[in-house]
């Protein structure tokens, strides 16, 4: 890999360990270089998604009690357990990503001073959303020690990430074009976890998709980093966004 690669690569918000994304694979791609551990390909073509959940209006088989189901900042909750159809959504820019809102039904709830955004529907619509807002925030300029403080399950994978954060020097975003969703599949879902795959398209026409695994805790959604700090798992490129529910903001 060249140096100026390499540069590209550090000054990213994406590529640092806890938030590992798309401008790897971006520079990954345009660079002609293969990253193994990010960017697999299956045999004689490119991995494929599994078919969406039936969408479905029953029931979860156990609703949690009303203190465990509550949304932090009030947001309205559901006992649906999955999502087969794209949500009408509002978009709005962070960073350079299109981004999913709507305050007062799906989330983000309460975005601060400094643009960080928090507390999400406390259903499947409401993980897609958060799922889809934590991108977009590792794409921005937020500093990286907050989004793995506040963002990620307590445990292991988040301690790994917070030394991570706490040994890097402060950085800037780079200004390149960002990755934009194109769409997504709800691969699980309970009231207390839920595996969103995300589908992207890279500023050079390339698809990929890659996983978070998330868990209602603290009346909101938090992402399950894996132990060395790594919140995205199964990315692998696409050759097309056949089984994927389609829904894009641009």
């Amino acid at each position: 890999m060249s140096e100026s690669t390499q540069n590209t690569t550090e000054r990213n918000p994406f590529t640092k360990p806890g938030f590992i994304i798309s401008a790897a694979l971006v520079v990954a791609l345009i660079a002609a270089v293969i990253v193994i551990f990010m960017l697999p390909k299956g045999d004689g073509g490119a991995q494929q998604p599994a078919p969406s959940t039936p969408e479905s209006n029953s029931a979860a088989a156990s609703t949690p009690n009303n203190a465990a189901s509550s949304s932090i900042c009030g947001l309205p909750s559901t006992s649906e357990t999955a999502l087969g159809t794209a949500p009408e959504s509002n978009w709005e820019l962070v960073g350079r990503m299109a981004t999913p809102t709507d305050p007062d039904t799906f989330g983000p709830g309460v975005t601060d001073s400094d643009g960080f955004r928090s507390c999400f529907a406390h259903s499947p619509t409401g993980a897609l959303y958060a799922a889809a807002n934590v991108i977009a925030l590792g794409s921005t300029e937020q500093d990286e020690l907050k989004l793995a403080d506040k963002l990620l399950v307590p445990g292991p994978g988040r301690d790994a990430a917070i030394k991570d954060a706490q040994n890097r020097s402060p950085s800037t975003a780079t200004g390149t074009d960002s990755a934009q969703i194109r769409g997504f599949l709800i691969k699980s879902y309970s009231a207390t976890e839920a595996d969103v795959d995300l589908a992207l398209e890279l500023p050079n026409s390339a698809l990929a998709h890659s996983v978070l695994s998330l868990r209602w805790i603290d009346g909101d959604w938090k992402v399950k980093a894996a132990d060395d700090g790594q919140i995205f798992n199964g990315t692998s490129q696409l050759s097309s966004l056949s089984g994927f529910i389609l829904w894009s903001g641009v």
